[in-house]
């Protein structure tokens, strides 16, 4: 047996309670509290750590049209010694007046000569798979072939192929290769063999098995994590891309949509924001825009949470402000987005949603006004979209900000003057240490009933600090996040909503850490803040049982020893119990369930521990730390268990 497994087997180990225990949980079975949102536990995407080139959006050629500032970043030049030949990039007779540049290729013929390709810190290839290149393709001079080549990081040829035949038009040409070895650093060449001239855009590569088998789709193994998470919502495009560093560089979500030849380059925001972690090839094509994040919500069966930008750039940046009489574009793209997720087929939006392939609506239901906006300048431009969004759809909830702190000036300004407002529901954030975690579960005990609604949309335990490098995905930090999520979950009829944030990130070309999934080019692990956040969002409940805890011991800084939550589920007829134990040492506990007269005899159970609070995933070990289920045998509603040191631990019992 696994020693981790015998453990936690050893430590879990129920029996029937013929005494009392030093702590007590009691559980008012018959006596159900606040019904909780069924969307309650959802993920928030943000194109940051490339979580979308280079992540979630499939395609592994990077500046495939030659768009960046430096058109040829991503690109090296391939020129043999026998090689005569030369390259430039034009946009004279462009094929897309969207994305107007390509590169001409003119070669002696003398020896193949071109380009290639480093894919996003690395093309990731797959041996025993395919891969689709599509270009756009135009005879200039002669009739020269282009070889397609795809190296390994070695120098081992993977695979090639030849077209030919060019036409003196723009025509989209296609090949399939297949890698004969798998390969992390591959590199994609093309290359003009034979004397003439050939320009050449949009040039792709994409594996065939994307999510659901889709033709320029997402990648499989990042939307695998999300769907095996069973989130209630994915709040997307992100955050502070939504505001941009200026207002020309926001993020509009008409430019994402349609073919993806016509989709406008941006720069993104993370490309040029921390001088310790620069990244000057990171930009947003859009290959994933929003008809494409609308179809990921139904996959995955997450309600779709846009958040628009309010007429102000990032107040971390310029702070620029759009003038509140010159809102109505803003407030006109909010309405067309409702009518794009939402309208019949024969409005304007609702008919270009159609013509994408998805005549249905997407049953938009929740729709964000700015990203972390504070001050009057946000309520005032708020407000103007609330009174226009609220009139013509009243059935939208519309999400508000209430600053980047959980408790600072900004903050204590927001929630009076949204409350006044009316607002739906505010978004609240924060960024800290494990041990304000853990002595906050009890932050929504005492607000107002009558409303807002809270949506804790961007949370993440800090192992060392805010924007440090050093930061971890650690059992440390997971196990704060989970004590503060039963505080979450016991304060269902306040949180209607709450995601941790980052989601995303790329080993090899992050911003931010921590973040909830890593990836590489070829490999994807979830740290144990995802089977925490994936353990919540899996045993959710339909209700909240009220919870007594007795005989814990709580620190002069607010932290206890042990922290609980529970919930009925109606249909399976099960209680769920959440219990975190974030200490060094094992705590025996009486579990009480009242109102209950029998339970079945087995139980079951889920632990999330490890041997230490530092220990982590990792590509090498990316189940190091990751839940253990078993079943447990009961003898009635009266029990005693022992909760493991260091754990988070959900029981369900189900109910005679």
């Amino acid at each position: 047996m696994n020693p981790k497994l015998q453990t936690v087997l050893l430590a879990g180990t129920l029996v029937f309670a013929t005494a009392a225990s030093a702590v007590t949980i009691e559980i008012q079975s018959d006596q159900p509290g606040a019904k909780i949102n069924p969307a309650m536990w959802g993920i928030f995407f943000e194109d940051i750590n490339f979580g979308a080139d280079g992540g979630l959006y499939a395609e592994l050629v990077k500046n495939r049209g030659f768009e960046f500032p430096d058109p040829l970043m991503g690109w090296t030049k391939i020129s043999p010694s026998l090689a005569k030949g030369d390259l430039s990039v034009r946009d004279d007779a462009p094929f897309n007046a969207a994305n107007p540049h390509y590169l001409r290729l003119q070669s002696e013929g003398t020896a193949p000569f071109g380009v290639s390709n480093e894919g996003f810190r690395g093309l990731g290839l797959r041996q025993g798979e395919a891969y689709d290149f599509s270009a756009q393709v135009r005879g200039v001079v002669g009739s020269p072939a282009l070889s397609l080549q795809l190296y390994g990081a070695d120098g081992t040829l993977l695979d090639a192929v030849q077209l030919k035949g060019f036409s003196s038009g723009w025509k989209k040409v296609t090949a399939t290769l297949h890698p004969k070895d798998t390969d992390a650093n591959a590199r994609l060449c093309v290359l003009v063999d034979g004397k003439g001239a050939v320009d050449i855009d949009m040039v792709s590569l994409f594996p065939q098995h994307t999510w659901k088998n889709r033709p320029g789709g997402l990648r499989a193994d990042m939307v695998q994590m999300l769907a095996d998470m069973k989130p209630g919502f994915l709040r997307f495009p992100g955050g502070c891309i939504v505001e941009g560093s200026v207002l020309e560089r926001r993020y509009q979500w008409k430019n994402t949509i349609g073919p993806v030849e016509e989709r406008k380059l941006l720069i993104n925001r993370w490309n040029y924001e921390f001088l310790h972690r620069p990244t000057p090839d990171y930009f947003q094509s859009f290959g994933l825009g929003f008809f494409e994040y609308f179809q990921l919500c139904e996959d995955i069966g997450a309600q779709p949470l846009p958040i628009l930008n309010c007429g102000m750039a990032c107040q971390f940046n310029s702070g620029e402000l759009c003038p509140l009489d010159q809102l109505g574009p803003y407030i006109q793209d909010a309405l067309d987005l409702i009518e794009f997720a939402n309208g019949p087929t024969n409005s304007t939006w609702g008919a270009k949603r159609a013509a994408l392939g998805h005549p249905g609506p997407f049953n938009l239901k929740m729709l964000g006004v700015g990203n972390e906006q504070w001050g009057q300048q946000y309520i005032d431009r708020y407000a103007r979209f609330a009174t226009v969004l609220k009139e013509k759809h009243p059935e939208i909830q519309l999400v508000s900000a209430a600053g980047p702190s959980p408790d600072d000036e900004r903050f204590k300004f927001a929630w009076p003057k949204l409350r006044e407002l009316n607002a739906d529901i505010v978004d609240e954030h924060c960024y800290a240490k494990p041990d304000w975690f853990l002595a906050n579960t009890h932050r929504y005990d005492h607000y107002d009933r009558n409303g807002p609604k809270v949506f804790m949309g961007e949370y993440a335990a800090q192992s060392v600090a805010i924007v440090s490098t050093k930061n971890k995905n650690n059992l440390d930090c997971a196990l704060a996040e989970a004590a503060y999520m039963t505080g979450l979950e016991r304060n269902a009829d306040v949180v209607c909503l709450a995601s941790y944030a980052p989601l995303f990130s790329n080993a090899e070309a992050w911003q931010w850490t921590p973040d909830l999934i890593w990836v590489d080019s070829l490999h994807v692990y979830g740290t144990p803040n995802y089977y925490v956040q994936q353990l919540f969002a899996r045993n959710r409940g339909d209700v909240v049982l009220p919870v007594k805890l007795s005989g814990i011991e709580t620190s002069t800084a607010g932290v206890q020893n042990l922290y609980a939550s529970a919930t009925r589920d109606d249909q399976a007829g099960e209680i769920i119990l959440k219990v975190v134990n974030p200490g060094a040492a094992a705590i025996e506990t009486q579990i009480n369930l009242e109102g209950i007269a029998d339970i079945e005899p087995k139980v079951k159970a889920t632990v999330l521990t490890s041997a230490g609070l530092n220990e982590g995933n990792s590509f090498h070990a990316p189940r190091n730390v990751a839940p253990v289920e078993t079943d447990l045998n009961v003898d009635g509603p009266h029990l005693t268990h022992t909760f493991t040191q260091h754990s988070f631990t959900v029981l369900r019992i189900k109910t005679r």
